[in-house]
């Protein structure tokens, strides 16, 4: 021990407190301790420069105050010099202290920039008497067995203590190197009075005495049962050893058995009672405070929960289930077909699969709301998960259980919300699923979709088979472009196209209106909706395949309404188009016919998008530069070859269309397709850029009422291109009067509406110079929309140059 002065006794003086956590300092005492708190690191820099390095150390009563209060402190703590600090590279310092002298604060100072108050030296009483030197005797007796029994007592401290005649040294070295808690190491401290000290140093003693007595007895019980077993089993049997002293074993074993009853009862499959019967048997031998006990008693409820046999029963009335279809959506003719031969097969033959279906079409045309009624008409649960953006196979498949936190997959987790092996199982927006470094779901969905193999389905948690051959299972999708074929192979496309204008109307009626009318509290306020304020909702407010969009401004109606009823205003009887304009603010689209004007070099095309369907204007112009062809718009590659096609075929045959071959000589062209940020590509505007470049340079407008779609070919034929029906239904909402289409397309018009077949006129042609008799004004013709120019005012048409 260093020498120190001798330093004055019962006077007061100021010193720096240092706030001790987890720890107690006992006078006589070298310990090295981490500062790193901001008042404890200034403490010790300002400490530094001084020449006598004291100070008062003082305990923290609850270790997680950063920054404690004098009241958080005990009172009575060690008067402490510094011996050396090391600047630590992470920061702050480490400091070796010896301790002195006990201390009890008079009065407080100040907390800033550190603690600093004005203490008093504690001196321990010096009597000797007999009952003193025989609780020394009953220390060193007593710690000797500790010592046998806790090989890594300092073996240092022993010797000090044998040497040592002070019995407060020896109480103060003792209470600091046996495990007690920072309150009673306090109660030490604190204790001025050496015989109750050595009495309860002496009790602390023998309390960790006795349990190191009862640790050897575990352990040695223990190890004649075990032999060689592992480390990790002499670990679980020194548990259940405490358990059985605690008599804590019998609820476990009233759990395990009930865990049993509940396997016997389940009538699992022989296969998975099998697994269950032989995870319970590894239960039995686990520790129920183990890591693993945990693990396999989730996985047991797991296959206990899920539904094995258990089935709702099919509402097999067709007629009640065609009742139920048409009173949920309007006008779904193939999907109710599909489902109501389903029902009829499964009338006739009870073991029949599952369809795999998966229905596409626009945004808003009720894809997931049709899964629910097909689960109504059925009498089945209803499930669905979104697999928009999912990307890890796990959420398909499971995560296996040697994983922490480990789950079974999103099929099985619905399986069991289900209740039933046969719900109703909708995967929404199959066609957004992703792929990434953590597998490929949609390769995990090819078992699940596969009726040939779904009846034994793996999941990696539960790793027994699972038979989802039950399960009606129903994708949707946007478009069938991005599913993986494998997968679109496996499910039953059927093609749910955008709403026609009159569709809506009656969509709103039926089923909107009812709707927003109840979700907002108004069933029992009786308005009527003009048939002009419908029409103006639908054609100047909303621009859309589906219905989305149309209950959104019918809810702004209805909540402008429900505001009137709130402040007892006046509510009107009926919604006319002063109230929808009042409500819904400006007219948000207009009519992009009735806008455009015709002008050579204009052309109106039509496309295709996962929306529905769209209309686009391309326009053409030239000026005098060197023959090239700039294309601008955002075109894909086959949109531009399409517009190079257009260019050559009209340079091919110019002659033929009345101009001089030296305007391509001498001009630049450029085609421009708006809508610049939307990505275009695609062959059915290949017409649209012919009829626009041959325009601009016959000088004759393209009518604005007429729309076309083609692929076209070096040759001058017309290819029958897709989406028919989609593009038909964009021309009508657009106000489009007349479209020229392939000839082969012709068979297509069987799935437009009756009622749009009636209101606008088609042409169908086979090669490229049909087309301008249809599409080009004649030069004496005034310009208004429905005319038709006398084929007389068109040139002849021109053979494909060779």
């Amino acid at each position: 021990m260093p020498k120190t002065k001798k330093e004055p006794e019962n006077a007061e003086e100021r010193l720096p407190i240092l706030p001790l956590r987890n720890s107690v300092l006992f006078p006589h005492a070298i310990v090295p301790i981490d500062v790193g708190r901001a008042k404890s690191v200034k403490l010790i820099e300002e400490l530094s420069k001084q020449e006598s390095q004291v100070l008062g150390v003082l305990s923290q009563r609850d270790p997680e105050t950063s920054d404690p209060a004098w009241n958080e402190m005990y009172p009575v703590g060690t008067v402490a010099r510094v011996l050396k600090v090391i600047k630590l590279d992470r920061g702050g310092y480490r400091v070796v202290i010896h301790g002195i002298v006990r201390f009890s604060t008079v009065r407080t100072v100040t907390t800033d920039p550190y603690h600093q108050a004005v203490i008093q030296r504690l001196q321990d009483s010096q009597s000797r008497d007999i009952e003193i030197d025989a609780l020394l005797g009953s220390i060193f007796d007593t710690l000797e067995q500790v010592v046998a029994l806790l090989p890594n007592f300092p073996r240092d401290i022993v010797e000090r203590l044998h040497s040592s005649k002070d019995p407060s040294l020896i109480c103060d070295l003792v209470a600091a190197n046996i495990p007690i808690s920072v309150e009673e190491r306090q109660n030490i401290l604190e204790m001025l009075d050496i015989k109750p000290r050595l009495r309860l140093t002496l009790q602390f003693l023998m309390r960790q005495l006795e349990v190191l007595k009862v640790k050897k007895e575990i352990s040695s019980m223990v190890q004649e049962e075990m032999g060689k077993s592992q480390r990790e089993y002499f670990l679980r049997q020194q548990m259940k050893a405490i358990r059985d002293e605690l008599g804590e074993s019998e609820e476990d074993e009233d759990d395990l058995e009930e865990l049993r009853q509940k396997i016997t009862d389940a009538g699992l499959p022989e296969e998975v009672d099998k697994v269950a019967r032989k995870q319970l048997s590894r239960l039995k031998q686990m520790q129920p405070s183990s890591a693993e006990y945990t693990v396999v008693r989730i996985y047991l409820d797991w296959l206990l929960e899920l539904p094995w046999t258990h089935a709702t029963q099919d509402h097999l009335n067709v007629a009640e289930a065609r009742k139920i279809l048409e009173e949920d959506h309007y006008n779904l003719k193939k999907v109710q077909k599909r489902i109501l031969e389903y029902l009829a097969v499964r009338k006739l033959k009870e073991d029949k699969k599952g369809p795999i279906l998966c229905f596409v079409g626009p945004p808003g045309v009720g894809k997931t709301s049709l899964g629910k009624s097909i689960a109504r008409a059925m009498g089945r649960n209803f499930m669905r998960i979104s697999l928009g953006g999912v990307r890890d196979e796990a959420e398909i498949r499971g995560h296996r259980r040697t994983y922490v936190g480990a789950l079974p997959g999103r099929i099985i987790q619905c399986m069991k919300k289900a209740g039933s092996i046969n719900p109703v199982f909708m995967l929404d927006e199959v066609d957004k699923l992703g792929t990434d470094f953590r597998g490929d779901p949609s390769s995990a969905l090819l078992e699940v979709l596969d009726p040939e193999q779904n009846d034994s389905f793996s999941d990696h948690y539960v790793e027994v088979p699972y038979d989802l051959s039950r399960v009606l299972f129903i994708g949707t999708a946007n478009v069938q472009d991005t599913i993986p074929p494998p997968l679109l192979d496996r499910m039953e496309v059927i093609e749910i196209p955008g709403y026609t204008r009159e569709e809506k109307k009656k969509i709103a009626r039926q089923f909107l209106i009812p709707k927003q009318l109840e979700e907002h509290g108004l069933h029992d306020y009786r308005f009527e909706w003009t048939e002009g304020a419908l029409d103006l909702v639908v054609d100047s407010y909303t621009r859309e395949s589906g219905v989305r969009n149309l209950e959104r401004e019918i809810a702004s109606i209805c909540r402008h309404i429900a505001v009137l009823v709130a402040e007892d205003g006046k509510i009107p009887e009926t919604v006319d188009e002063a109230l929808v304009e009042k409500v819904l603010g400006p007219v948000k689209y207009y009519s992009e016919v009735a806008e455009m004007k015709g002008e050579p070099g204009v052309a109106t095309g039509l496309a295709w998008t996962p929306t529905g369907g769209d209309i686009l204007f391309i326009e053409a112009t030239k000026m005098l530069g060197k023959a090239k062809l700039n294309l601008t718009g955002q075109l894909g590659d086959v949109m531009k070859e399409s517009a190079q096609a257009a260019l050559s075929y009209v340079h091919a045959n110019a002659k033929e269309l009345g101009f001089d071959d030296e305007v391509f000589e001498k001009n630049e062209f450029h085609i421009h397709v708006p809508a610049g940020a939307i990505p275009k590509d695609g062959p059915s505007a290949g017409i649209t850029m012919y009829v626009a470049i041959a325009s601009l340079l016959m000088g004759r407008s393209v009518r604005p009422d007429v729309a076309m779609t083609g692929e076209i070919t070096l040759r001058g034929m017309v290819l029958q291109v897709g989406g028919i029906k989609e593009k038909v239904l964009a021309a009508h909402r657009a106000g489009i009067k007349r479209i020229v289409m392939p000839k082969r397309n012709e068979k297509d018009l069987q799935e437009i509406p009756k009622e749009i077949r009636e209101e606008m006129s088609f042409s169908f042609i086979k090669h490229m110079s049909d087309v301008l008799e249809f599409v080009l004004v004649d030069e004496g013709e005034e310009r208004i929309p429905g005319t038709t120019p006398s084929k007389d005012s068109l040139p002849p048409r021109p053979q494909p140059a060779i």
